[in-house]
């Protein structure tokens, strides 16, 4: 018999970063088929660590995975800590790694000095090489409530329209706050959604609609011909929720912005890939945070800001969090079985990219 191996949840290296991809009622379950779970203390987790502790876990001062045993594997979500610098373990979590992002070779490096091996959480894909779990809802649903909280403010004169963001504890908070700050606009935008029939385009149109806002709603029919698309121009938000892996036309170029008139104030790049060549919004090049959630691309009479938050569902950290472990956790139970197509097929694509450094 196979033995079930030792899952360790380590913390996250950004302070800002509350979600997590194993629930205390998750790891639980875990523990109660044979796993052993471990789980850092990291303050800022939605989940407190009591929690976890009630279910049987072991825990670990914050940052401490490098000192697991090597067979351990390393759950994760967000990017690694600069140490060690030769990486032994098995890691689960997003690299952004495979589409020669900044610092892809010196990560890669790392597991191929160290002998660990990575299981991206972006590739881990069923037999319709669809992922089986996605933040994408809650992507959405954030970004397209973060387009919708700014262009209101910029509307009344603020600047700049979003300072520090935090998250919100329940969805229905985040719908207040929105209501409010509509109100005191005076008035309501026309939307865009780029990519509406995905997970996040599905959850952008469902905040739209918990508003009562007028929408456009875009997806392969209306996209296909390729960009750019000067109708976008004419909507007062664009919330972009197309994931491209492939040259591909831009949606928006800077010579649009310059050029032809527009109502398009405000821009929320849920896929946020600016370091990527692949980038079909090629008018940014670097992410937002919550600290400092938007860029100002354009001034004067009608001025143009972008969002471009890459961890967008920690603005709802307790309900994607959920969502997420939940969609992950069947795979999570597969891990004594090596020959399992979801994680072989990302080993597969580890040693596929490891293999050209």
């Amino acid at each position: 018999m196979q033995t079930k191996p030792h899952i360790w949840l380590r913390a996250e290296t950004r302070m800002d970063e509350k979600r997590a991809p194993l629930t205390p009622q998750g790891a639980g379950r875990l523990i109660d088929a044979g796993f052993q779970v471990t789980v850092e203390h990291a303050p800022q987790r939605i989940f407190g660590a009591e929690l976890y502790a009630s279910a049987g876990c072991q825990s670990a001062p914050t940052g401490s995975w490098p000192h697991a045993e090597p067979a351990t594997l390393i759950l994760g979500l967000k990017a690694l800590s600069e140490s060690p610098s030769k990486l032994v373990h098995r890691h689960v979590y997003f690299a952004h790694a495979y589409k020669q992002q900044h610092g892809w070779q010196t990560l890669l490096k790392r597991f191929r000095e160290g002998g660990g091996c990575l299981y991206d959480l972006e590739y881990l894909l069923d037999e319709r090489k669809r992922r089986v779990a996605a933040f994408g809802y809650w992507a959405g649903f954030a970004g397209a409530g973060l387009a919708v909280l700014g262009w209101a403010r910029q509307q009344q004169g603020h600047v700049p329209v979003l300072a520090s963001m935090s998250s919100f504890h329940h969805k229905d908070t985040l719908l207040e706050r929105l209501d409010v700050e509509l109100r005191l606009a005076g008035k309501k935008p026309h939307m865009l959604v780029i990519g509406a029939k995905g997970r996040c385009g599905t959850g952008a149109t469902e905040l739209v609609g918990a508003l009562g806002l007028k929408v456009t709603a875009w997806d392969m029919e209306e996209t296909q011909q390729g960009g750019p698309f000067e109708a976008v121009m004419s909507r007062d938000i664009c919330v972009n929720c197309v994931y491209i892996d492939a040259p591909s036309p831009p949606f928006i170029t800077h010579a649009m912005l310059e050029q032809i008139p527009r109502t398009l104030s405000m821009i929320c790049d849920v896929s946020c890939d600016p370091y990527s060549r692949y980038n079909p919004l090629p008018i940014y090049d670097r992410c937002t945070s919550f600290s400092d959630p938007c860029l100002r691309l354009m001034d004067g009479k009608t001025p143009l800001d972008l969002i471009a938050i890459d961890h967008l569902p920690s603005l709802l950290p307790r309900e994607s969090s959920s969502d997420f472990a939940a969609q992950l956790f069947p795979h999570l139970c597969t891990l004594p079985d090596p020959g399992n197509p979801v994680w072989k097929g990302a080993l597969d694509l580890f040693e596929q990219h490891a293999a050209t450094l």
